[in-house]
């Protein structure tokens, strides 16, 4: 479990979420030509629970999609 900051429209907020999903969340920013940030602002604006829980399942999602 890895704490870091993220800063999502304009404000800063700290995400804790496993070394494995930073790293593929990472890849999918990259692929996508976003930062980090860009990339959590997105799944932040369309999250229904916490921001830590809608990382994973986004990133859950994106694996899915390539398999």
């Amino acid at each position: 479990m890895r704490k870091r900051s993220l800063k999502i429209a304009g404000h800063r907020t700290s995400v804790s979420i496993e070394d494995a999903f930073w790293a593929e969340l990472k890849a999918i920013g990259r692929a996508r030509g976003l930062s980090l940030n860009q990339l959590a602002t997105e799944i932040d604006a369309t999250r229904t629970g916490n921001l830590s829980s809608a990382i994973r399942v986004y990133v859950l999602g994106e694996v899915r999609r390539r398999s």
